[in-house]
């Protein structure tokens, strides 16, 4: 086992920035106000699942189709650089509007909300750089805190403030750009090696 808490809490904060659950309470608040309550124990566990198990059958499907890790993380370095990019501007690249009472917990909450394709691209990305043990501590530890967030986001809301939230997207959007740079480097010199 390679324990290492610098890369666990590395890999929770890019996790973390990059599923921006705090940046998502306006969304899950309305998307609570139109099915009426989430099942915020299933949101939180099904998203953990996929993280999961993206992490070990992510590289088997790329490999099947032959693109190597490297390759991958690059891309997702794209993919996190839009998503800051949202983030950081206030606009919306991508949108889905797929909203079901029943489902609501599953889809679009734990998926694509929170265990989306930015996550999952930055699980392989992460997966590139970090020992696994390692990333699946720190999707844990993102599974409790978007739990704990879930419970309490109308709490939350009220506490930080519209603008708050605002505040703290636009740092987190700063991070992340750093992270898609950082990633896109670091992978683009295996490819070009």
């Amino acid at each position: 086992m390679n324990f290492n808490i610098k890369e666990i809490f590395t890999a929770f904060m890019v996790l973390f920035a990059v599923i921006d659950i705090v940046g998502n309470i306006p969304i899950i608040i309305d998307l609570r106000k139109k099915v009426g309550h989430i099942q915020s124990e299933k949101a939180s566990v099904i998203a953990g699942v996929i993280m999961v198990v993206f992490l070990f059958l992510g590289k088997s499907l790329l490999n099947l189709i032959g693109i190597d890790v490297n390759s991958f993380a690059v891309a997702g370095a794209f993919i996190i650089f839009f998503i800051a990019l949202e983030m950081v501007l206030g606009i919306t690249l991508y949108k889905d509007e797929g909203h079901s009472p029943i489902t609501a917990s599953v889809f679009p909450l734990a998926f694509p909300l929170i265990a989306g394709p930015g996550s999952l691209t930055t699980l392989l990305s992460l997966r590139a750089e970090f020992h696994v043990e390692n990333i699946i501590v720190a999707v844990f530890f993102n599974v409790v805190v978007i739990y704990i967030v879930l419970k309490t986001s109308a709490k939350i809301e009220n506490l930080i403030g519209k603008n708050g939230i605002l505040i703290i997207r636009k740092v987190f959007g700063v991070i992340l750009l750093a992270i898609a740079v950082k990633l896109f480097t670091a992978n683009i010199k295996m490819l070009l090696a």
